[in-house]
């Protein structure tokens, strides 16, 4: 069977068919299974691709968990999409099975946990989560691997973005570019993330001999549209905005700039925002919203790696594993 007649009886294109074969990025791995288990199937050649061998069977499954508590934070955005990108490929090299699962923190976490299908490994996204959400999981008996945050005595590989570095290298930034003290756009919704992030931020404040509670401090909705009406009611209430903010994440920056705009105030003549995560939005706002880069493919490779290290047995010590950042200058500070 050839290529062309695969994409015939799978209802696919060539190109498709073609990345499965390969092992390329774009397509799923459900489609890429599908395609191999027809190619045995029907006799395809495999001596026709570039790598004359078969591709490798699968080695085992992972299971990405991703917990929902109130959904304000891990929502359907880019950020999480491209964690998840990033965990695929990383299951591909390594030949393994990933299954993607979300549990609800409002509903017995225990039975959820007893309704999935058997893995190797588990990635857990665990942003929303508190050190005591993690005590279902200490009777799995399956290696597992926390992403996205971190306790002291969770006893758990994690692997996260360093929060901060970036919050530290923002309001540095910040403070460089305006000569003034910044002001904080603080998520209402409280995670270690945002935790972190504050003591990033305030490390920067009084490395510049200013004092912290001289930053003012606006508690926003950590989405565009609940930032802008929090934003947008403070200003109304005689709010009088700071030389700079930095904001806890994208949204809240962006929603707040809108809310600024609208009152008139120019970016960042008037006010300058910076944000956090480097999100698509960044480039469609106007001005272009200056933001901390994190590497979020690279975040999910190294999660996979890490497991498959646990997996395999080489050590049994937990590690933290921080994914560093970068300022990406653009046009609101």
């Amino acid at each position: 069977m050839t290529a062309k007649e695969l994409a015939k009886l799978l209802n696919l294109s060539e190109a498709a068919i073609s990345m499965a074969l390969n092992n390329k990025p774009g397509v799923s791995t459900a489609t890429r299974q599908r395609v191999l288990a027809a190619a045995r199937e029907h006799g395809y050649d495999f001596s026709k691709l570039k790598d004359s061998s078969e591709p490798k069977a699968e080695e085992g499954t992972i299971s990405l968990l991703i917990y929902r508590k109130h959904g304000a934070v891990v929502s359907d955005t880019p950020f999480f999409s491209q964690l998840t990108e990033g965990i695929e490929q990383g299951c591909r090299k390594a030949h393994y099975r990933l299954y993607i699962n979300y549990l609800y923190g409002d509903s017995n976490i225990k039975k959820q946990l007893t309704q999935l299908p058997y893995c190797n490994g588990i990635l857990l996204l665990a942003t929303e989560m508190k050190l005591e959400d993690f005590e279902p999981f200490h009777s799995l008996g399956v290696p597992l691997v926390v992403l996205d945050t971190w306790y002291e005595n969770l006893g758990y590989d994690s692997i996260l973005i360093n929060n901060f570095q970036g919050a530290y290298q923002a309001a540095s930034y910040l403070i460089g570019k305006t000569k003034s003290q910044a002001g904080y756009l603080r998520s209402s919704y409280s995670i270690g993330n945002f935790n972190e992030r504050a003591d990033g931020f305030y490390k920067a404040i009084r490395e510049n001999g200013m004092s912290a509670s001289r930053s003012p401090v606006l508690c926003l909705s950590p989405s565009m549209e609940g930032a802008y009406k929090d934003m947008l009611e403070l200003l109304e209430n005689g709010e009088k905005p700071c030389r700079s903010y930095f904001a806890d994440n994208d949204l809240i920056a962006a929603g707040a700039m809108k809310a600024l705009k609208e009152k008139g105030y120019r970016i960042p003549e008037d006010v300058a925002l910076i944000g956090f995560d480097d999100m698509p939005l960044c480039t469609y706002v106007e001005p272009a919203l200056t933001t901390v880069h994190v590497p979020k493919q690279y975040m999910g490779q190294m999660a996979v790696t890490r497991l498959l290290q646990i997996i395999k047995g080489s050590d049994a010590y937990p590690v933290k594993i921080e994914i560093g950042t970068n300022i990406v200058k653009r046009k609101s500070v």
